[in-house]
């Protein structure tokens, strides 16, 4: 189990987030200010610190030096973001600002004890299960799980752009794992040690975006007392990861198109530019080409930023990389619970291989630390997932989910009709009256299936039917 230390002056927020990582099997202890934490604890002895950046007396950073190599996060408000980025250049692990989301908090922290444990642990070496397949964490130098051919090939990309400074598009699904891509390119990059600054575009507020990526001059707009560097100019020298890119604001965009033609930045208020060494990656689940073609995203932003795509496969287009990221999920929070011996069963190893998982890893991860903290045995059984099986089919496998005998479905004749006719005639027929799982399993295929069909072949759910499905 991960020891970790808070070092937080405000009692709420310190029990708080005590409460919320020992919820989540860590081991916590805690402390008031960098003074207190000296005389109570052996700081190196923690797996990680997290820290407020402004303490009574000594700053939140003093623990840096003081960990000796023991990872530092360093909480802060939107306000000083800039001096969180300071901390990062003289050694914290990262940054999270506060108000934190708790999901993000959790994120923050495992990701950081993964990458410690990973680094304690290298070189990676892969060992093989009774089948013979890859049960390695992750491959070395990418940090991501994964022996898919699309991954392979993914992975085989990273390597060839990450030496460069082209500017870099991720695309993919909502809990694909951009941000893994990213620091991937980071971390193999001639910019590895100067910051990688990232920022979702979707958790700023539009009225601050311009400001917090650009920095503004003292009188600027109303607050600002002073003036202030951005993370633009924060993540000089490195590497900037700008995630949902699609939610940038235009007037936003306009100033980031500068950057990537001039290598220059000018703050909010000012008549001055500055050059900046910037490499930018972002992210988006959003197909930007449509946004540019509708005036939602700007056209020449999107061509600079499309120098080189990358394509992150969602978890269903991924094969067995599913099984080894869950068992990868399920020893980590078995270590957490002080469990080694936690395993899936057979029919969990059938559900997660079969399920589709609309939210990708981040869905997966949720639903194996949820089955187990509930398990009562070391055995994970699918029903624990809380996953419908039913209704995402285990016949979905080889792509042939729509292949069963629709001819079950009723006794009428069917000789005078195709597949698709029938598949027509029955759901136009039955749909009023029977819900989308009933005329699945009348059809004897599975609800994802039907679906799929309905969408191929033109047929919409009726918005007046009461039936629910």
């Amino acid at each position: 189990m991960s020891h970790i230390l808070i070092v937080e002056d405000e009692t709420i927020i310190r029990s708080a987030l005590r409460r919320l990582l020992e919820r989540n099997q860590y081991e916590v202890s805690e402390a008031g200010s960098v003074q207190e934490a000296q005389e109570r604890f052996s700081i190196p002895g923690f797996d990680l610190i997290v820290s407020d950046l402004r303490l009574p007396g000594a700053p939140g950073t003093e623990l840096i030096k003081l960990a000796e190599g023991t990872p530092v996060l360093i909480m802060t408000s939107y306000a000083s973001l800039r001096s969180a980025v300071d901390s990062m250049k003289m050694g914290a692990v990262d940054y999270i600002a506060k108000p934190f989301d708790h999901d993000e908090m959790l994120q923050t922290v495992a990701r950081i004890l993964r990458d410690r444990q990973e680094c304690a642990s290298a070189p990676v070496t892969v060992a093989a299960d009774t089948a013979g397949a890859p049960v390695t964490s992750a491959h070395g130098d990418i940090g991501i799980i994964g022996s898919s051919p699309a991954m392979l090939d993914l992975f085989g990309k990273i390597r060839k752009v990450a030496p460069t400074d082209s500017n870099v598009l991720i695309q993919g699904e909502s809990g694909t794992g951009k941000e893994l891509v990213a620091r991937a390119l980071h971390n193999l990059s001639r910019r590895t040690k100067a910051p990688m600054i990232s920022v979702n575009c979707a958790a700023i507020p539009e009225t601050l975006i311009e400001s917090e990526l650009f920095g503004h001059e003292k009188g600027a707009f109303t607050g600002a007392s002073a003036g202030r560097a951005g993370l633009v100019e924060a993540a000089d020298g490195g590497t900037l990861f700008l995630d949902e890119i699609g939610e940038l604001p235009l007037e936003a965009q306009a100033r980031l198109l500068r950057v990537l033609q001039e290598g220059e930045i000018r703050r909010v208020g000012s008549v001055q530019s500055q050059k900046v060494d910037v490499r930018l990656i972002a992210a988006t689940h959003r197909d930007l080409k449509t946004l540019a073609k509708t005036g939602q995203f700007r056209e020449d932003l999107y061509y600079r930023l499309h120098v080189i795509a990358l394509k992150l496969p969602p978890l269903r287009e991924r094969g067995n990389d599913v099984l080894e990221i869950a068992k990868a999920f399920l020893a980590r929070q078995g270590q957490r619970m002080g469990n080694d011996d936690m395993h899936f069963s057979r029919d969990a190893e059938q559900a997660i291989r079969h399920y589709p998982w609309p939210g990708n890893v981040r869905e997966l991860e949720n639903a194996i630390e949820r089955a187990a903290i509930l398990s009562e045995s070391a055995e994970i059984d699918a029903e624990l997932l809380g996953i419908d099986i039913e209704l995402d089919g285990l016949e979905d496998e080889f792509d042939e989910p729509c292949s069963p005998l629709l001819s079950n479905a009723s006794n009428e004749p069917t000789e005078d009709l195709s597949l698709e006719d029938y598949f027509q005639h029955f759901v136009l027929e039955h749909q009023d009256h029977m819900t989308e799982t009933e005329l699945a399993r009348k059809l004897g295929i599975s609800r994802k299936c039907l679906w799929e069909r309905r969408q191929r072949l033109g047929i919409p759910r009726r918005k007046s039917s009461t039936a629910t499905g």
